[in-house]
C-alpha cells in the first residue's frame, strides 16, 4: 500500500500526473461552468460559477474541454459511456442544447417523457403521465391550482410554490407574446398553438416524447428554452448543477440597461440599487460602476439543491 501511496505521490506530482488526474475528474466527477445568462435568475445569477456534478445521469461521453470534441464514439448511441437515471421533474440540469450541441445550457426540467402541456401567458399547465395517479396529483397540489381540461387533470404552475426563484417578470414582451409573434410570423417554434374551450384561451401545447426532457428557465419570461427549439434527448444530458465555488457581478452597466444578444437585461435590479433615481442617469450609472466586480458572498459555498429552496440573494 505505501509503494502505491509513493508511486500515485509522484505521479500526481509530475505535469503529466496533474493533466491526467485534472481531465479525469472533468470528464466523470465534476466541471466547471459560469451562468452567462439570466434564464434562471433570480435560482442562479448571473456571474454564478459553479461545479456540475458530471456523474447524475450516468457518465457521458467524454468531449475535450473548450473544443468539445468527443474524444470517444457514442458506443452505446445515448451519449453516454455509462447509462444512467433520467432527470427527474423539478431537477436543474445541464445540457447540450439541441441545436448548438457544443454550448451548455442549465434549465428546469419541467416535463419528462409522456406528460402533456399547455403554456398561455404567466400559466404552465402540466398534465403528468399515466404513472402519476390522479390520487397522488390531488395529495401533492392545492386542489385550486388542479384543472380539469380535456378530461384530464392539469397542474397550474406546479413548481413555483416550492422553489422561490421561479418568476414571471418580463424585460420587454412576455415570452407567450414573442411565441405568438413568431408563430404568426411562421418562425419555427416547438409549441402548438391551440385553442382551449375551458380557459376561452389560446394556448400552446406540447406533449412530450419518451426519453425526452422539457427545459424551461425559472425566470420564464426571459428564457430561451425548449418551448423555442424543443425538448432534450437523454443523449444530450450532462450534468446537474451542485455547488456555487464563486459569484460575482460583473456585467457593465449598459448590459443590464439595454441588454447583449438577448441577455443580461436587469432593470429590477438597477432599480432596487438606484432607488428614486431614474436608471437611465448617469447617476444611477455611476451607483452602479461603484458596485461592479463585487462578490456575492452569501452564495458562495452554497449547494444548489438548498439554494433554489429559499428566498433568493441577490
Amino acid at each position: 500500500m505505501k509503494n502505491f501511496l509513493s508511486t500515485f505521490s509522484r505521479f500526481a506530482s509530475s505535469w503529466t500526473g496533474t493533466i491526467i488526474i485534472v481531465l479525469f475528474l472533468i470528464f466523470f466527477v465534476a466541471q466547471s461552468f459560469v451562468i452567462p445568462s439570466g434564464s434562471m435568475k433570480r435560482t442562479q445569477l448571473i456571474g454564478d460559477f459553479l461545479f456540475a456534478k458530471k456523474f447524475s445521469y450516468g457518465i457521458p461521453t467524454p468531449h475535450l474541454p473548450w473544443l468539445e470534441i468527443p474524444l470517444l464514439p457514442d458506443f452505446n448511441n445515448n451519449g453516454h459511456l455509462i447509462e444512467g437515471p433520467r432527470p427527474q421533474r423539478e431537477d436543474i440540469v445541464i445540457f447540450r442544447n439541441p441545436q448548438t450541441p457544443k454550448v451548455h445550457f442549465v434549465k428546469r426540467c419541467v416535463a419528462v417523457g409522456g406528460d402533456e402541456l399547455i403554456y398561455l401567458d404567466k400559466k404552465l399547465y402540466i398534465h403528468f403521465n399515466e404513472l402519476v395517479t390522479k390520487e397522488q396529483i390531488l395529495a401533492a397540489y392545492p386542489k385550486a391550482n388542479i384543472v380539469e381540461m380535456r378530461d384530464k387533470l392539469w397542474v397550474l404552475n406546479p413548481y413555483m410554490s416550492k422553489y422561490p426563484g421561479i418568476q414571471y417578470t418580463p424585460e420587454g414582451h412576455t415570452s407567450f407574446e414573442y411565441l405568438t409573434t413568431m408563430y404568426q410570423h411562421r418562425q419555427k417554434i416547438d409549441m402548438q398553438a391551440i385553442y382551449i374551450e375551458e380557459l376561452k384561451s389560446n394556448a400552446f401545447y406540447r406533449k412530450i416524447e419518451a426519453d425526452h426532457f422539457y427545459m424551461i428557465g425559472d425566470n420564464r419570461d426571459n428564457s430561451s428554452d425548449s418551448r423555442f427549439w424543443g425538448q432534450v434527448p437523454y443523449s444530450n444530458i450532462v450534468g446537474q448543477p451542485w455547488l456555487i465555488y464563486m459569484s460575482l457581478e460583473f456585467r457593465s452597466y449598459d448590459r443590464v440597461l439595454n441588454g447583449t444578444n438577448g441577455t443580461g437585461k436587469d432593470h429590477a435590479k438597477l432599480k432596487r440599487l438606484c432607488g428614486n433615481i431614474a436608471i437611465d442617469s448617469k447617476a444611477c450609472e455611476e451607483i452602479w460602476n461603484k458596485q461592479r466586480y463585487t462578490v456575492r458572498w452569501g452564495r458562495i459555498g452554497r449547494r444548489i439543491e438548498s439554494l433554489q429552496r429559499e428566498q433568493p440573494i441577490e
